[in-house]
């Protein structure tokens, strides 16, 4: 294999070669977003929707482009919008005069558009084009576009989605509230139970016997007394005997027992 010999006039490809890598080097960095199928309303409007990713910052030299390409032919696509330099511009397909617009924002990187009075004759493929340099190698992203009736449209999942929602969101507001509900019930018993036991304290010092003092040794008039009769329990007492008769003399005619006093305590 013979080698590749560059000559002096060839260096000066050097730079313009560089510039070729680092276009290919870029060709990976820009990636465009849209949905493969799209079904509207017969009469309505229709939104295409349309992103892009680049690791460059957006200026006035992003570029896109709308193709339209009918429904069963095969012909080139025409260009039914454009933007660039922060412009919106009309293609050259009068059947979309004047019913396409801008519906996006290139900040941030959304470059949708908008089309009105849709028809079943605007049924085919719309191709969503992006330049963003030194992003500028990419494969437009397609939409194929169904216009149908009314009832004829696919039933959306966002209702169901939004449902599953909400119902997930109360049942975890009933599972806090009842876990709430029962702490709250755990720290009145608690407190009802702490309450009680301090009452039943106060009750049994309260009512606990009170200390009798000691009971004293009988002294020598104790002595002298005699116990009641066991089944009464009474103090002893003292008996004396007194004259009744009124006549003066030592002598005793009539005796009478007399309690004096109670002298000694119970013990």
């Amino acid at each position: 294999m013979a080698a590749v010999r560059v000559s002096g006039s060839g260096r000066g490809l050097r730079p313009l070669l560089l510039a070729v890598l680092c276009a290919v080097h870029y060709a990976g960095a820009l990636e465009v977003y849209a949905p493969n199928e799209l079904f509207v309303e017969n009469g309505t409007y229709a939104r295409l929707p349309c992103t892009f990713k680049s690791t460059e910052v957006t200026s006035v030299t992003t570029s896109i482009t709308w193709t339209y390409i009918e429904e069963g032919s095969t012909a080139a696509g025409g260009v039914i919008f454009y933007f660039i330099s922060g412009k919106e511009f009309q293609g050259g397909l009068a059947r979309f005069k004047d019913r396409v617009t801008w519906a996006g924002d290139i900040n941030n990187k959304d470059v949708s558009i908008r089309i009105d009075k849709i028809t079943f004759k605007d049924n085919g493929t719309y191709s969503c084009s992006v330049m963003n340099p030194p992003d500028i190698l990419n494969s437009p992203k397609q939409i194929k576009l169904r216009v149908v009736e009314k009832d004829n449209l696919p039933v959306s999942n966002v209702p169901f989605l939004v449902g599953m929602i909400c119902a997930a969101i109360g049942g975890l507001l009933v599972i806090a509230i009842i876990v709430f509900a029962v702490v709250i019930t755990k720290k009145k018993r608690t407190k009802q139970n702490y309450t009680g036991s301090g009452d039943s304290g106060q009750t049994e010092s309260l009512m606990s016997p009170v200390k009798q003092p000691p009971c004293r040794s009988p002294s020598d008039t104790e002595a002298l007394v005699t116990s009641a009769p066991s089944g009464t329990v009474q103090g002893p007492v003292i008996y004396a005997q007194l004259d009744h008769s009124g006549k003066p003399g030592s002598q005793i005619n009539k005796s009478e027992t007399v309690v004096y006093a109670d002298i000694r305590k119970n013990c």
